[in-house]
């Protein structure tokens, strides 16, 4: 009987060399901030070519594992959640942008995932939490007129939100979420003049957090967000 065909692949040097400084990082033989070894030392170790060590530092680096400036040696980067979840900015832009569905699917795991936010909050804020919210609303307020200054103060607002249960992956995912909606939040809010619903809005949850009441903190959030989502759908109403 003939066997079914199982050619062999052949792979780039390169992607040899990726794999073991990858693996090299991965199990600490190079800690965070260190520097690798020059290119000529790694061409040595690994018996390639220069073109093979660029370009397996290059896609380090595209996936945040490195730090390449010129004129020095490639650094090992300190991983972050904010750091990590920055790596699908670039990508995350492109499918809102050409992708309607996505855009929705986006706004409704954000509303799924601030429901949750708040009520952490409400179980957890401190004073200092408390009064750091209503520093931001007031930065806000003082930013009517100015879309870009109100923006930057309404995502401050909602990942300082998430930022109070404590988790940094879940402060980074609130940070990308608002930082992939800003441009249609922004338009959302030429649009509409309502930025004093969002005000209002922003000042009832910061209240219902301060009461440390999870449920009402999270009826609060979800008034404002499906308000906001009715706006943007009919921009004019």
């Amino acid at each position: 009987m003939v066997q079914a065909s199982e050619p062999i692949i052949r792979r780039k040097l390169s992607d040899e060399v990726f794999d073991r400084l990858k693996s090299m990082i991965a199990s600490g033989n190079f800690q965070a901030g260190e520097a690798l070894p020059s290119e000529r030392q790694l061409m040595e170790r690994f018996g390639v070519g220069r073109p093979a060590v660029r370009e397996a530092m290059q896609a380090l680096s595209k996936l945040g594992l490195l730090t390449i400036q010129h004129g020095e040696r490639a650094r090992v980067r300190q991983l972050t959640a904010r750091s990590v979840v920055q790596q699908v900015d670039a990508a995350a832009h492109i499918m809102l942008s050409t992708s309607p569905a996505s855009l929705e699917n986006l706004k409704e795991a954000r509303r799924f995932f601030e429901r949750g936010m708040v009520r952490e909050a409400a179980l957890k804020a401190s004073g200092a939490d408390i009064a750091e919210l209503w520093n931001t609303l007031r930065r806000q307020r003082e930013a009517l007129g100015d879309a870009e200054r109100f923006m930057q103060a309404d995502k401050a607002f909602h990942t300082q939100i998430a930022a109070i249960s404590g988790n940094p992956i879940f402060e980074a995912v609130s940070e990308a979420m608002l930082s992939w909606l800003k441009q249609y939040h922004t338009e959302m809010l030429l649009w509409s003049g309502k930025e004093t619903f969002t005000l209002a809005e922003h000042e009832r949850i910061i209240e219902r957090i301060a009461a440390h009441d999870p449920d009402a903190a999270e009826q609060a959030m979800v008034q404002h967000l499906d308000r906001s989502a009715a706006l943007f759908i009919h921009p004019a109403g």
